[in-house]
């Protein structure tokens, strides 16, 4: 069997091609399973996995809930808010407390970039980042690519603009390597307050104005822009951004093709894009929610069989 040159999945980055097609083409095994009557496999039947979501979140953590109880994993779930850390424990503590319970694989969310990578160099368990700060967030970034492949036969040679937030944005500089490893051209299109300064360095195309971005796009990732990680304000008003990067009916209409529109969630309706465009026949946001249920399972699948028994 072929096997990931990984044991952790921190980053994109630490990826190579072959490990993402060797993804892809569990997914696409899995993504039958999930589609068939009987949707359970008992692939990881001794393996316990603790989700530890230090941060809110909806589709991640019930699409990696749902991975891994599809894959016949025992899991364990915590969140902050119910925990020992609002009275000073520290990460490293709260996992180390967790593994003691002989827990196999950490699903960690974080607000600290860097801090997947910190708890691997001090624990032993497999650990999955379900996105770190404004870091990383790979198994969104494989979802997305996965979801262009379903849609378009390969990501090659594909133009995509990621639009919005850059800045405060995990989603989309796991996204820039996840295209870019995959031989797609990748442009970023936003306010310049919110695209980080150098971001050119990592071969990416800048642009200001949505029209142009669209007019040479073939998918449009549609990111929200991100209050909670904001100091102050990036723009002078959520209305000045809506009218400059608002994705609308009319502006796809004055396109002279057909572009495929996307977008990680959560949705703030009415402001990156309307409700007319997230429910049309142009975007494929619910099949990203149903590709991300194959991907986790792929990754923690993949992930698993390295677990010495």
């Amino acid at each position: 069997m072929s096997t990931l040159s990984v044991n952790h999945l921190l980053g994109i980055k630490y990826l190579n091609k072959k490990d993402i097609d060797l993804i892809f083409s569990t997914a696409d095994h899995f993504k039958k399973v999930i589609n068939r009557p009987i949707k359970k496999v008992p692939s990881l039947r001794d393996i316990t996995i603790a989700n530890l979501f230090f941060e809110s979140s909806t589709r991640t953590k019930l699409s990696f809930e749902i991975a891994q109880k599809r894959l016949s994993a025992e899991i364990i779930n915590f969140s902050e808010s119910q925990s020992s850390v609002n009275k000073g424990e520290t990460l490293i503590d709260t996992v180390n407390n967790i593994i003691s319970m002989k827990v196999d694989m950490v699903v960690l969310r974080h607000p600290k970039p860097g801090s997947a990578d910190f708890l691997k160099q001090h624990v032993n368990s497999i650990i999955i980042n379900a996105g770190d700060g404004a870091n990383e967030h790979p198994t969104q970034a494989l979802l997305d690519s996965y979801s262009i492949k379903q849609k378009f036969g390969s990501v090659q040679g594909k133009k995509v603009v990621i639009v919005g937030d850059i800045l405060h944005s995990r989603v989309a500089l796991s996204n820039i390597y996840a295209l870019q490893l995959l031989g797609a051209e990748v442009m970023l299109c936003g306010p310049y307050s919110l695209i980080p300064k150098y971001i050119q360095n990592l071969g990416v195309i800048v642009e200001t104005n949505l029209l142009n971005a669209l007019k040479w796009c073939d998918v449009a990732n549609m990111l929200r822009v991100q209050n909670e990680r904001m100091d102050f304000s990036y723009f002078p008003s959520v209305r000045d951004y809506t009218q400059q990067y608002g994705l609308t009916m009319p502006i796809l209409n004055q396109l002279n093709k057909k572009i495929v529109v996307m977008h990680p969630g959560p949705i703030n309706r009415g402001v990156e894009l309307t409700s007319e465009v997230a429910d049309s026949s142009q975007a494929i946001i619910l099949d990203q929610v149903e590709n991300g249920v194959a991907i986790r399972m792929a990754v923690t699948y993949l992930l698993a069989s390295k677990i010495k028994s």
